[in-house]
This record gives C-alpha cells, structure tokens and sequence, in this order.
C-alpha cells in the first residue's frame, strides 16, 4: 500500500461542452452532447460528425493545442498567485507518436511555446509525456513521485489534444473505428484540454490519489488475439493493491471508453474477473458520450468528473476507479478517494 497521497487542488477544462471545469462537468452530469458536422465526409458520402471546441478563431495544428491547453491551464493556475507560476513542474500530455496524423514535433516544440504564451518559466522537472490515453496516470506516477521526493511543492499536469483532422479522421474512418453512417462500431472524434495542480494533502475536504496500477494487454484492439483484458485486469489490480482496497469497496468508475465494442468488453471482463463480492449497483461513467473521444486529454477529464462529483455531493461514493486503456498495449488505473476534513 502507497503511504504517499497526492491531492488535487485546483482543475481546468475546455471540451465541447463547456469552456471551464465547472462547465464542462455540469453538461456531463446531464450528459448534454454537442457534435456539429466536420468538413470531412464518410465512405457513405456523409458529413462525419465531431465534437469541436468553440474557441475564438479557427486555429489548427499546433497552434490549436497551445491556445487549449493554455486556457485549461490558466483556469487552473487562477487560485495560486501568478509570482508562485514560475518554477512549477509542468508534465504535459500529448498523443502517441504512433497516432495516426499526430501534429508534428510535439516533442519539441509544444511545452516551450505553452510556456512563452503563458510568460512562465515552469519548473525544471518539466516535460512532454506523448502516451496518449495513458498519458495522464504516468503524469500522476511522475507528479506524485516529484512532491513525495520535495522537489516540488506544486506540480502542474496538463493535456491536450485533437482528433479533428483529416489524416487522423480517415485513417480511422478506413479501419471502421468512427461512427457513421455506415458504421455504429466506433467512436465520434473530439478535443480537448484539461489541467490539475497536484499537491501535498493539507487535511481539508480534497480528492486524494491512492492508488496507480499499470498493465500490458497481449491482444490489443487490432490484434486477432483473443481479448481476455490481462492488462486492465493487471492494472486495475495493481492499483487495489496500492490503494489498500478490493474490487467491491469502489463507488464508481470512470473509463474512457468512447463507443467501440472492444472497450466495452474489455471493461466487462476486467470486471467479471476482479469483483468478487456481489454489488447492488456499481455505475460505470463515460464522458466520450458528452465530448468524443478525446485522446490524451482523456484521462484528466476523468479525474476533474471525479473531482467535481465529490466536491458537488453526486458521485455515489467516496472511492472511484478512472481507468484508461490505449490502443497499443498500454493499460492504467487510478484509485482516487474523497477525504472531508473535519
């Protein structure tokens, strides 16, 4: 069991649903969707829907993930004083280099012009994490081992992503993965960006990460190998194990499954083969449903709808599992608890 639990102090958001955490999480509770036509149409000869951010001008590429992943952070940055900015680890989440019409040179050239936008220098233990789905549970693994070592007080993780161009859409829409109207077997392409400010519990009403487990599955979703789900079921186990809990003491779970059927089962098996104990209810969350499939943005959206149920007195418990599963073998999980001070 993991002695260390980091809290989250402050969030940011920005989907399709809302340019704010606050915003975004209420249009998800009453699962509100805004998907609009996309300038690309389907092998069907229809419009592919997506689910686009409203910002101010119609930026592309990487200009486009700056200007969200800037307002996502600026929202969260709001409560800390702006002479306090400078210095703050900031862990950023992009796409997998593997991703089918990834931006280029994210790598290389997305934290520093994050950095000149916002006027901040962020701390020296700064860095671009480019695993997709995945991205936001190493950042917590990375971010939880900065404060538990003190070379940091705060630590900054952010994502942001988009699905929304052609290469990347027809590449999908090839292999039958977008929902169209020749296809329900798949997901709508959406963005976002999304932030947390990590920090040391302070004893107060705060949700606390107690538990990250990580999983290698042996048939991902282009493999013809039969899925049994060993990765989620590894990750999700060590996560429990960490956490000091079992399957049946979870209130809730939030996945990133975005409308294909390999996720779907994927997330049934995993939970046939660990819960042990029969449960009245046991709900399972889905944000894709409101904002698309949203790539490396994905995780941390899971972990501000966590926050934000606990903090607003609707979550169905204290406990609650947000697991993320690639498209490679990459699997995670997160085990988050409420504590309420007294």
């Amino acid at each position: 069991m993991n002695a260390y639990a980091p809290a989250i102090v402050s969030m940011g958001l920005a989907t399709s649903v809302g340019l704010t955490a606050p915003s975004s999480c209420a249009a998800i509770r009453a699962k509100l969707t805004n998907p609009c036509e996309t300038r690309f149409i389907d092998s069907g000869g229809e419009w592919i829907r997506g689910h686009r951010v409203p910002l101010e001008q119609p930026w592309s590429g990487r200009t486009r993930l700056r200007k969200m992943a800037t307002r996502a952070i600026r929202e969260c940055l709001a409560p800390i004083p702006e002479a306090s900015w400078p210095g703050i680890p900031l862990l950023l989440c992009v796409a997998e280099r593997e991703r089918p019409g990834r931006t280029d040179d994210l790598e290389d050239e997305l934290l520093a012009e994050v950095c000149a936008e916002l006027g901040v220098p962020f701390g020296e233990h700064s860095q671009v994490i480019p695993r997709g789905r995945v991205s936001g549970s190493i950042a917590l693994l990375r971010a939880r081992r900065l404060l538990m070592e003190q070379r940091a007080e705060l630590v900054l993780i952010a994502a942001t992503d988009s699905l929304l161009s052609w290469p990347t859409v027809s590449a999908y829409e090839s292999a039958d993965r977008v929902l169209t109207s020749v296809n329900s077997n798949g997901f709508l392409p959406g963005e976002a960006a999304a932030a947390i400010l990590l920090g040391h519990s302070s004893g107060g009403s705060q949700l606390v990460c107690i538990g990250l487990g990580f999983g290698q599955e042996p048939a991902p979703i282009d493999s013809e190998a039969p899925l049994r789900a060993d990765g989620l079921v590894q990750a999700i186990g060590n996560a429990l194990d960490e956490a000091g809990c079992q399957m049946h003491e979870i209130d809730l779970r939030i996945a990133d499954i975005s409308g294909e059927h390999y996720y779907f089962k994927e997330a049934s098996l995993a939970m046939s083969r660990l819960l042990r104990e029969r449960k009245e209810e046991f709900p399972i969350w889905h944000h894709a449903e409101c904002i698309g499939e949203c790539g490396a943005a994905s995780g941390l959206v899971s972990y501000i709808v966590a926050c934000v149920a606990c903090q607003k007195g609707y979550a169905p418990g204290p406990r609650i599992l947000c697991q993320a599963a690639g498209d490679n073998a990459e699997r995670a999980a997160a085990i988050f608890e409420y504590r309420t001070g007294s």
